[in-house]
């Protein structure tokens, strides 16, 4: 429902002064923001400029509204911006990761947040994919889910007809037979890549996995086959940064 109704005028919700910030400075509008009075002087300035109403509340109050300690001590609820047309998205860029149902707000946020720190240029996600403006994953992503630019591929697998419009090769992070280990891929990597990043679970679809141009493992030790999607998310980046 969030999904299907929010995009077109709905919330997200920014906690802690440092997301809050980042999603001002991203030119994001906020409706209302519920603080405890010591980040008050903080966060007024940034606030500048917009009528919105400001709630001052001690810590027992704040948890009893939002219903969790609000141990960061400030939450904003913003208006969500229009997404980006995926073209828009990938004229100038040159490193993307397409983020396939990836079920977990925790991996979505450390996603964007490898993509924040490791250069990929957009994230682009399908339609079963979690909510990278869900607060939990704002919240991991410490903010760089508002600065990294995303939008939904609105079908998928077929969506991949517009990167490879646009020139990118699809690099699939699954565990294959015959796959190219990681560090052989980026010694070679092309001017542009789509890094396709499956589930939790079962990791990318097969026909992901079919429509990509090479298949990218990890080499792991000690019998471990595979890492957390987002701590390989974070090694395929570090491996294909430009």
């Amino acid at each position: 429902m969030r999904r299907k109704l929010e995009p077109a005028g709905g919330l997200y919700l920014a906690e802690s002064t440092k997301v809050i910030t980042r999603a001002l400075a991203a030119g994001h509008r906020p409706r209302s923001v519920l603080l405890q009075e010591q980040w008050l002087p903080e966060l007024e300035p940034l606030l500048d400029g917009f009528d919105v109403p400001v709630y001052v509340a001690d810590a027992a109050v704040l948890e009893s509204i939002t219903g969790f300690n609000l141990h960061r001590g400030a939450i904003a609820a913003m208006h969500r911006p229009e997404l980006p047309a995926v073209e828009e998205l990938l004229r100038y860029a040159r490193r993307v990761v397409v983020l396939e149902d990836i079920a977990d707000h925790t991996n979505v946020g450390a996603i964007f947040r490898a993509a924040a720190g490791l250069g990929a240029d957009a994230v682009l996600v399908t339609p079963r994919c979690a909510d990278p403006l869900y607060r939990r994953s704002v919240r991991v992503s410490m903010g760089t889910v508002l600065q990294v630019p995303w939008t939904r591929i609105p079908w998928w697998p077929d969506g991949a007809a517009p990167l490879r419009a646009a020139g990118f090769q699809l690099a699939a992070l699954a565990l294959e037979d015959g796959a190219v280990p990681l560090d052989e891929y980026a010694a070679n990597a092309p001017e542009r890549v789509a890094l396709l990043l499956g589930t939790e679970g079962d990791g990318l679809t097969r026909k992901a996995i079919a429509e990509a141009d090479t298949v990218v493992t990890i080499p792991m030790l000690r019998g471990v086959d595979s890492l957390n999607v987002a701590a390989a998310s974070a090694v395929a980046l570090w491996e294909l940064r430009v």
